[in-house]
């Protein structure tokens, strides 16, 4: 079944690009992609631009509206995903614990609906 982890954190939190933490850091999210990758547990994964990046649409009335920034105006914003093949719930649980962000941030993990 596949599962779709939420990578979430409020930006400017854990290790910063220049901080002696960034390199480790970074590390351990190719340790962690090299690892779904050769269980052929990834299907895909991307990591977002800057939430001052995003652009939400709404349509209302037939007009389409647009307002600068993300859609929820909360304090830990969607960064990236990861879409993980994954025996059963408690496989993707044990997966989402080792992305590296979830160690300041929060994973969501999320059933996904594969239409054929």
């Amino acid at each position: 079944m596949q599962y779709m982890c939420l990578i979430y954190s409020a930006e400017g939190t854990g290790p910063q690009p220049g901080s002696d933490e960034f390199g480790p850091f970074m590390q351990g999210y190719t340790d962690f992609t090299n690892e779904m990758a050769n269980s052929n547990k990834m299907v895909h994964a991307d990591a977002l631009q800057p939430i001052a990046t995003a652009t939400t649409v709404t349509v209302r009335d037939g007009k389409t509206i647009t307002t600068d920034g993300p859609f929820a105006e909360t304090k830990e914003q969607l960064g990236g995903y990861y879409l993980l093949e994954c025996d059963d719930l408690d496989d993707a649980i044990a997966q989402a614990a080792k992305i590296p962000t979830s160690t300041y941030g929060r994973i969501e993990i999320r059933p996904v609906m594969v239409w054929e």
